[in-house]
């Protein structure tokens, strides 16, 4: 029966070094790439940021992988976001196609429940996220947004200074 608790200690001297190896990689190939490597900008790049950690746990704990194929992997999972990356820039079809468009869920102080629910979000969940912005009034709340990265952005305000219609730019408001 398998040792659930303890390992040899071979193979945790293996899985540590394994690690150190990928992780010097990971340092190679985000300076080639550059730091927009592991940024959450995009569904591409959020995928590819899980493919990446599927690849490191898969090399470090099964030792049926090497370090050159795992290095290999997270060389072409990089390659393929910066390559999308790069065609999204140049394409406004594909940048559609792979890009979620951010949310207005909330606007001069009122709850916009119809992107709520196509956000698939609560108000409890929303009330929370406010409240992690430290705002004290919602009637202080010019808007709040959720990213295409899944974050939720609030703009808030305590004095009556409209807000910049830039800020909105892009934000799907219905």
């Amino acid at each position: 029966m398998a040792d659930w608790i303890a390992e040899d200690f071979n193979q945790i001297l293996k899985a540590c070094i394994t690690l150190f190896i990928i992780f010097i990689m990971i340092l190679i190939i985000t300076r080639i790439f550059g730091l927009m490597t592991f940024a959450k900008m995009t569904s591409i790049d959020f995928a590819s940021t899980i493919a990446v950690g599927s690849v490191i746990a898969a090399v470090v704990l099964n030792n049926q992988h090497s370090i050159l194929k795992g290095a290999l992997c997270l060389f072409l999972i990089v390659f393929v976001q910066f390559i999308v990356s790069l065609l999204m820039r140049k394409s406004s079809f594909l940048r559609k196609l792979l890009t979620n468009k951010p949310k207005l869920l909330m606007f001069d102080g009122k709850i916009l429940y119809h992107n709520l629910d196509k956000a698939n979000i609560s108000k409890p969940d929303l009330m929370a996220r406010i409240r992690t912005a430290n705002v004290i009034d919602i009637n202080n709340i010019k808007a709040v947004v959720l990213e295409a990265t899944g974050d939720v952005s609030v703009i808030y305000n305590s004095d009556d200074s409209e807000m910049s219609d830039l800020l909105l730019e892009g934000v799907e408001k219905t």
